[in-house]
């Protein structure tokens, strides 16, 4: 339950998201849409307190303040934001997600490699397992991200711009492995820009320019008018197909 948050840089007059409320139900595949610098990653940073954070409004997961539930929660960063020259297997990434677990710095045991093989099994990189994290193409590396978050045994999955930067095959294929997630009662939420995607595979959308522009089912949040006002343009000119990004170009949002 996300009620009157606001989040930022830390700076006065610096809410980047403001008074947003919301709420997630169970087991359900939930994207986070709007334009570049509207807010879309620093909500996701912010809920997960790597932000500041106003002190007027409130997010609950499970019922409970983030520090009590923060093992319940996984995040899947942007490919970005990874050294994928760090001499590490795929193994070795997902059997991170055990960190909280074991502790930091304990070697994970026999039970703790099999669930990161689980892991790897249920993102199909299974076959990949011992390969440097470098070598592995970009859609591979999500998956890999996704399976340690996986490990961790998260039932709240929060992933910052998953598809970015991949191909229409490895975006659909980490696509199914979401839609089965959810299926499975875990639920997720994403940041992600193809609207036609959106609208015919994810449960809810949350338009976010700013603040929360809409919020529900896309055939409902995603109409012409709601895109209109929050992206500024007549969004039908620049629908792209699945894999590619609805916004004329795009570039990393600055979030």
């Amino acid at each position: 339950m996300v009620r009157d948050f606001s989040c930022g840089y830390g700076a006065r007059d610096a809410d980047v998201v403001r008074h947003a409320s919301f709420a997630l139900d169970e087991g359900t595949l939930n994207a986070i849409i709007g334009p570049n610098g509207g807010g879309k990653s620093t909500l996701l940073k912010g809920l997960l307190g790597l932000l500041p954070v106003a002190p007027s409004g409130e997010a609950s997961f499970f019922g409970k303040p983030l520090a009590s539930v923060r093992a319940r929660i996984a995040f899947v960063p942007q490919r970005a934001d990874i050294d994928w020259n760090f001499p590490a297997s795929a193994l070795d990434v997902a059997a991170m997600g055990l960190a909280r677990k074991t502790g930091i710095f304990r070697r994970v045991g026999r039970d703790g490699r099999a669930a990161a093989m689980r892991a790897l099994e249920t993102v199909a990189l299974a076959d990949l397992a011992h390969a440097q994290i470098g070598e592995l193409s970009g859609g591979q590396q999500q998956r890999v991200l996704v399976a340690r978050a996986l490990a961790a045994d998260a039932e709240l999955l929060m992933l910052d711009e998953p598809f970015a930067n991949a191909d229409s095959a490895a975006s659909a294929r980490l696509l199914a492995t979401l839609k089965s997630l959810a299926h499975d009662g875990r639920t997720i939420l994403a940041v992600h820009h193809d609207l036609a995607t959106v609208r015919t595979t994810f449960d809810r959308a949350l338009v976010v320019a700013g603040r929360i522009v809409a919020d529900g089912p896309p055939h409902m949040s995603l109409d012409s008018s709601t895109l209109a006002a929050a992206y500024g343009i007549d969004v039908r000119q620049h629908a792209r197909p699945f894999g590619m990004n609805a916004e004329r170009n795009e570039t990393r949002d600055p979030d």
